[in-house]
């Protein structure tokens, strides 16, 4: 059972761009809960799952002072008060009823590690993220990327853009019966695992806690990660920033792998050492990177990784679906269930390694 107050009447304040339509869901499946939603207050939407929304949205000094009222007014929030860890900081100090926000991003732990929360405030207000809404999305970008490297669809694209027709024909991979590690066998990790054997690959990984996995070759912890590297054809990270990963992608890692390695990130970029990873791009260790996730994003103009021949860049867009917002509205309502019985929600951020 969760440590939570009996609430009643709950009230839910809606801290970021979402469309009327999944509010009325929202309403209508939680008779018994209060949605308190303003949508002048919210700055508009660029495109679809855009949480952040327009920077050039201005409130006015009243429309302001309404918007922190309403939070500060609600025993739940969807959403981090203007999608950054400042408003998370400044709700926590300044709503002690706040019990529950739930962050849009999978990966929002980095934004309450950044908001700087003291230990009570950690222990007393649940944050949990959308992890498992962007599983599909991100699993489909991984098989991508493996399926690039793997048919060489940087060179074509360079041939083509020069007009020319190799006299020499240079033969693809096949993906079929290859061997990819998955580093982070959650739910996007498995997601891309169940994806990969569709194509008839082995697939292999690491998890915290090591126990054996359907579907799944062997299944290691960090430790027996240089071992499973050395006899794969394609790696995905989809493990996400902390202490404990950062740089795990490291000159000794990359050099565990067998030359020609296909390397795809979905999960952080601070998990890469960005030099190592040239470096094995350069000495054939890797022969492809597909990458959503920087060290720095944006990624800085200066970095060679936006030049390089055998890299994809993408704008850590990967996640990003025409369904998210809906699909993100559903996460919270069977996590609002949850909370309201009690019972514990998944995805909660760890307190002390913010993931």
């Amino acid at each position: 059972m969760m440590d939570t107050m009996t609430l009643e009447n709950p009230i839910v304040a809606i801290a970021v761009p979402l469309e009327s339509e999944h509010v009325d869901s929202l309403r209508a499946a939680n008779p018994t809960v209060s949605f308190l939603y303003e949508a002048e207050l919210l700055p508009p939407e660029r495109f679809p799952a855009d949480h952040t929304g327009d920077p050039a949205f201005v409130r006015t000094a009243e429309q302001e002072e309404r918007y922190w009222a309403m939070l500060k007014s609600a025993d739940i929030l969807y959403g981090l008060p203007n999608e950054n860890p400042a408003g998370l900081a400044r709700i926590a100090r300044e709503n002690p009823r706040l019990q529950w926000i739930h962050a849009m991003a999978a990966g929002a732990g980095g934004a309450v590690k950044a908001a700087g929360l003291d230990t009570e405030t950690l222990q007393r207000l649940k944050v949990t993220t959308s992890a498992g809404v962007h599983s599909l999305p991100l699993a489909e970008f991984a098989v991508m990327g493996i399926l690039n490297g793997f048919k060489r669809t940087a060179e074509l694209a360079q041939d083509q853009a020069g007009k020319v027709w190799p006299e020499l024909r240079t033969p693809t991979r096949l993906v079929n019966g290859s061997h990819v590690v998955v580093t982070g066998l959650g739910e996007i990790g498995m997601e891309t695992a169940r994806l990969a054997r569709a194509l008839g690959m082995k697939v292999s990984g690491t998890k915290r806690t090591v126990e054996q996995l359907e579907g799944i070759e062997r299944v290691t912890d960090t430790d027996g990660l240089p071992e499973l590297l050395a006899g794969a054809d394609a790696v995905v990270n989809t493990l996400p920033g902390t202490p404990y990963t950062e740089k795990m992608f490291n000159r000794e890692l990359f050099a565990a792998m067998k030359p020609g390695t296909v390397f795809v990130n979905v999960g952080r970029g601070t998990v890469v050492d960005e030099d190592a990873l040239l470096e094995a791009l350069e000495n054939g260790r890797v022969s492809y990177a597909c990458l959503d996730v920087f060290a720095v994003e944006p990624l800085p103009a200066e970095s060679p990784l936006w030049n390089h021949p055998r890299v994809m860049v993408s704008p850590h867009t990967s996640a990003l679906s025409a369904a998210e917002n809906r699909l993100i509205a559903e996460r919270f309502a069977d996590n609002l269930a949850l909370f309201l019985a009690g019972e514990p929600m998944p995805h909660v951020v760890d307190p002390v390694h913010f993931y």
